[in-house]
């Protein structure tokens, strides 16, 4: 739009119909945000705890928003429905006028310029100053018969002063034109062609370059210009065509197919076959005993039929591709009817949960989050639409992914929000996250100032002996890894490994009550065993199913191997620890 020298009051339009075009996308995060903004500043001024400390709960604070937002979503349903169509054609009619202002403009690099009526233009650079450089012409006003090819080094395009002409000035070129007349005969290995240098030279082509306003109707069949009735009717008439071309086609083209191509019940002789018959009854014998020269006339006849039938069946399916494209578009553009509106209610189900969780307002977290979720849904919705357009899935399933992604969102954070739950507390996922990264947790003991008990020295070490010795044979016991098969009949509590580390926690209470700061540092070098939380697969419905489901058996078993193989580690680190505390006790007499 830029330099093309376009009256003010267009431009207007043009903006103004453009921010039409863009309410269905900025209406559902706008409502994401404010929800998000609401509620967060609610829950940041403990305004939200003071109404759930009187009885009020977060559902029936949200009643009334929820009623609103019913009401919007309407009015965007509504909007898409009556205006956005007759917005989206004017808006669309106004760039379709603005293309054949100041061609000029719109040339770009490495692609073929086409909006000249009679010529393509191909130019592989084009400098800042409008220097076209290594230019290509394709001049196909005389027919495709006389077609003159210009090429150039460089070239510059302007507007003539009255705006009815282009000047294109090339230079350091040659072109090429056949000399063919119609009608004639004349040997096609001989076509004669007039090749001409040169070193200026100037095109003058009409070409109105003043601004006029194109006929709406241009746009009137496009899906973005019709409304919900409109585009059921076209997609159902069109539905019929496909079908009546279907219906005609059909016959003829089985008929030349299997009728032609397959003629049962013949026999050849090797003297004397048809060309246009497929030999069905012994034909490997009737084939093997025939001439090499004889196979490679079978074999081309054959390889001709197919390519015709096949192109055949292409010039008869174009018309129905072409169908079939308009369908899909006109089918996405109805799903978006509701998809838009839907995602209004569903956003707020997001944000004002989230905002409850978060209890942070203003301007900051809450539009980083609005960005972050909408860029999510966008992201989504732009892989479903796409597959919907290849015709991988059906349009509905394609444009209501994003939909069905966002009310799964919108499930969970209500249900965490009205349940006060710790989804987004930062120390909980800090911990998760140092879990699932593999950073252990480490012993931190001081000494104590006052010592109400004294340790029980020789009873701690008679429970560390005893202790390596349970070790030792529940190490023998697991030493060998389970076959898969053996492993889900296991019983996944561990209680021999849960009563060791009980006695653990005995002795090491017993001994933090001495007063040598050498002991208390030993008791700080005991790893800390967590075991493994599979209780759950004790419930018999629950571990074959994950046993059968392989991917998620799997990935429990390999998971359970590794944690297994780490307490293994940490108990035979303890029980270093154990005779290190031993001889230190020995050494410092206190045994």
């Amino acid at each position: 739009m830029v330099g093309k020298g376009v009256e003010l009051k267009v431009l207007a339009r043009l903006f103004f119909y453009a921010a039409i075009w863009s309410v269905p996308m900025a209406l559902p995060i706008s409502i994401l945000l404010s929800s998000l903004m609401t509620f967060g500043n609610l829950g940041e001024h403990m305004e939200l705890l003071a109404m759930k400390a009187s009885g009020i709960s977060l559902v029936r604070i949200m009643k009334p928003l929820i009623v609103l937002m019913i009401f919007i979503s309407g009015i965007a349903f509504v909007f898409q429905n009556n205006i956005l169509p007759g917005a989206q054609q004017k808006f669309y009619t106004i760039m379709f006028s603005l293309r054949t202002k100041s061609p000029e403009l719109d040339i770009r690099e490495g692609s073929f310029f086409k909006d000249i009526p009679g010529y393509n233009l191909f130019v592989r650079h084009k400098e800042k100053t409008g220097l076209l450089r290594e230019v290509t012409i394709y001049d196909y006003l005389n027919g495709f018969d006389n077609v003159m090819v210009i090429v150039a080094d460089s070239g510059r395009m302007k507007v003539s002063d009255d705006k009815n002409y282009l000047i294109l000035t090339l230079y350091n070129g040659v072109s090429f034109q056949s000399r063919v007349k119609r009608n004639a005969r004349f040997d096609q290995s001989q076509t004669p062609f007039l090749r001409e240098k040169f070193k200026l030279r100037e095109i003058l082509i009409a070409h109105n370059s003043n601004f006029v306003m194109a006929d709406e109707s241009v746009m009137q069949n496009r899906e973005i210009s019709k409304n919900i009735p409109s585009l059921r009717s076209f997609i159902r008439s069109t539905k019929e065509e496909n079908d009546s071309i279907t219906e005609t086609f059909r016959p003829a083209f089985l008929g030349q197919v299997y009728s032609s191509a397959f003629k049962q019940g013949q026999s050849y002789q090797k003297s004397s076959f048809s060309t246009d018959t497929l030999i069905v009854m012994n034909y490997e014998t009737f084939y093997n005993d025939l001439a090499n020269d004889q196979k490679i006339r079978i074999m081309d006849e054959a390889k001709t039929k197919t390519e015709r039938l096949s192109n055949d069946f292409t010039l008869k399916r174009y018309p129905q591709s072409d169908n079939q494209r308009r369908i899909i578009n006109h089918e996405i553009e109805l799903q978006k009817k509701f998809t838009y509106s839907v995602a209004c209610l569903l956003f707020f189900f997001i944000g004002a949960p989230l905002g409850a969780i978060i209890r942070k307002g203003g301007l900051g977290l809450p539009a980083v989050l609005s960005i972050f979720i909408f860029v999510l849904y966008y992201t989504i919705e732009t892989f479903g639409l796409k597959l919907a357009k290849q015709g991988m899935w059906h349009v509905w399933q394609g444009m209501w992914l994003s939909s069905a992604v966002l009310a799964a969102l919108g499930i969970f954070l209500t249900y965490k929000a009205v349940n006060d739950s710790t989804v987004m507390n930062i120390d909980v996922w800090k911990e998760t996250l140092q879990r699932f990264i593999g950073k252990r947790e480490i012993r931190n003991y001081i000494q104590k100032e006052v010592i109400m008990t004294p340790p029980d020295y020789p009873k701690s070490i008679s429970l560390m002996n005893k202790w390596n010795e349970e070790i030792n044979l529940y190490l023998e016991q697991k030493q060998k890894n389970p076959f898969y098969i053996s492993f889900w009949r296991q019983d996944f509590q561990d209680k021999p490994l849960a009563q060791l580390l009980t006695s653990m926690d005995y002795w090491i209470e017993d001994l933090l009550n001495s007063n040598e700061n050498l002991i208390i540092g030993k008791l700080m070098d005991y790893p800390v065993i967590t075991p493994y939380r599979f209780a759950f697969l004790n419930r018999s419905p629950i571990r074959w199913s994950c046993a059968i489901l392989l991917p998620i058996g799997i990935t429990i078993y390999i998971f359970y191997l590794l944690k297994q193989k780490q307490i293994n580690n940490d108990l035979q680190i303890s029980m270093k620890v154990n005779e290190e505390i031993n001889k230190e006790l020995i050494n410092l007499k206190l045994v």
